[in-house]
């Protein structure tokens, strides 16, 4: 055990120092402070010596350099177990320090609240971040303490006679995180404008383990950064979320919020089997669940409105894993409820970052996201190719497919009518297999439907699929070699073609 005799105290949030303050000289340990520190210490009466009074150098440049000064960090520095050091100390006359109590100025909230460039500047923190990696470094003598959160773990030092080996190394160890994301901070801020940087890094803090990941074999954690997103989301009931049911509601909440009007999207593994607007969020789920009800058994719903008491009752008849939703009308949640196992979240609407990031072995891709939000993606872009001239209504469920299809995984065709998927093909290895899966998935129902791809059609074969099946309108990036052929056979078969110019692949 270390006993504490002597503190280094430097904060600028100051949120219970002074209580800490006055238990710490009520225990007979000497307490060395800077500038605005010092005064608010002093000015609770807590006995306190400036570090300008140990150093012998006032504070300079408007508090730029204060505790810079072998004085201080050769005190925090030394390694008191080391007979060498502890002489140099005595020759030099200089006291050890004991205990570093520290944290820094709030650069990234600085810049998140649109300070100046001049004002960011100068909260950038130099002798804080100094003095925590030189405490943390010499933790076998000094106990860094770089948050409020941790003042008990002093309370409890102090009663124990002094920090154990063990404390002293976990403080480092989040003393020397706190300022690599500082750092990192301010080195994201300096390089912003790149579209696509030449060096990034992001800081990803456990939020909590889970039971298992993909299979049950694999070891799993879920990480939060500093956006929000589904990591955040409130649990109101149900079992502990999964691996599985974390990445099948992101895909589901992203999906969701493509559309402005109330919609609703059922998801397994990663892709959609029922997505569909409505006048209201509950006709929205019925209609994406008649889209496909036995994929929709064991199914992520997502809903971009409140969730109101009809849909919950729908709902709950249901066989489902996760609803999520941004709130649910009173009764609701009780409703949804009668499921024991069912999980109930509630989410902010999600901020699409602008890079999205797959790993790969070696390193990472990164390309900037793919949003709903290009020319190609409103119908006044578009180009009709081939067909009559299309009702308003028509015209409608083409923008629902188009801006649906971004979500299902590629090769990807949904065949859509009333704002509602009727049958999607996904995943699959050629575009003719997604449009039959589709068409088979639609049965009956698919005559007057109209079809979204979310790439070109590389050969005519799978508009003639479509075409035999019913479809009356399609909507399609174009750019093959064979368009003129494609373009041919939708001719042929009285479809209104139309090309987005835009892709929406989405192998992930």
């Amino acid at each position: 055990m270390k006993q504490i005799m002597r503190a280094l105290i430097s904060v600028y949030d100051k949120t219970g120092i002074v209580e800490l303050a006055r238990e710490l000289h009520s225990s007979g340990v000497e307490i060395v402070s800077t500038g605005a520190t010092a005064t608010v210490l002093r000015d609770a009466g807590v006995a306190v010596k400036d570090v300008s009074d140990v150093t012998g150098f006032p504070e300079i440049l408007d508090g730029r350099v204060k505790s810079l000064h072998p004085h201080i960090h050769s005190g925090i520095l030394a390694d008191q177990g080391n007979p060498e050091h502890v002489k140099t100390l005595a020759e030099a006359g200089i006291a050890p320090f004991d205990l570093l109590i520290i944290n820094l100025y709030p650069f990234a909230e600085t810049i998140a609240a649109g300070a100046t460039f001049a004002q960011s500047i100068e909260q950038i923190d130099i002798g804080g971040p100094a003095l925590m990696r030189g405490g943390a470094k010499n933790h076998g003598s000094v106990a860094v303490i770089s948050s409020p959160a941790q003042y008990p773990l002093i309370s409890q030092a102090l009663a124990d006679g002094g920090f154990s080996p063990e404390v002293r190394k976990q403080l480092a160890l989040e003393a020397f995180r706190t300022t690599a994301a500082y750092d990192l901070a301010i080195a994201t801020w300096l390089g912003a404008g790149q579209e696509l940087p030449d060096w990034f890094g992001e800081i990803y803090t456990r939020e909590h383990s889970l039971r298992y990941g993909e299979n049950q074999h694999q070891a799993a954690a879920i990480y939060r950064n500093n956006s929000e997103g589904i990591v955040g989301a409130q649990q109101h009931h149900g079992k502990e979320m999964s691996f599985n049911n974390y990445a099948d509601a992101d895909a589901a909440w992203r999906s969701v919020f493509d559309h402005s009007q109330p919609c609703v999207a059922i998801i397994k593994h990663a892709n959609p089997c029922g997505i569909a607007i409505g006048d209201d969020i509950a006709s929205a789920y019925q209609a994406a669940h008649r889209c496909d009800p036995v994929s929709a058994f064991g199914g992520v719903v997502a809903a971009n409105r409140t969730v109101s008491v009809a849909m919950a009752t729908a709902l709950s008849e249901i066989f489902t894993e996760v609803v999520i939703a941004p709130g649910y009308e009173d009764g609701a949640i009780e409703i949804l409820s009668r499921k024991p196992s069912i999980r109930i979240l509630t989410c902010n609407a999600p901020s699409q970052a602008p890079l999205e990031r797959r790993p790969i072995s070696g390193g990472i891709l990164l390309q900037t996201s793919d949003l709903i939000d290009a020319r190609g993606d409103m119908p006044s872009g578009w180009r009709q190719v081939s067909g009559d001239v299309v009702h308003a209504d028509v015209m409608a469920d083409l923008e629902f497919a188009w801006r649906s299809v971004r979500a299902v995984k590629s090769n990807a065709i949904i065949v859509a009518r009333h704002g509602a998927a009727i049958g999607i093909g996904m995943g699959q290895v050629n575009r003719v297999d997604s449009a039959k899966l589709a068409v088979d998935r639609a049965g009956d129902r698919v005559a007057g439907t109209v079809a979204a791809s979310d790439a070109f059609f590389p050969f005519a074969d799978g508009v003639e699929i479509l075409a035999r099946a019913g479809v009356i309108a399609i909507v399609q990036p174009g750019g093959s070699v064979r368009d003129e052929e494609v373009i041919a056979a939708a001719a042929a078969a009285g479809i209104a073609m139309f090309f987005t110019d835009t892709r929406h692949f989405s192998h992930a």
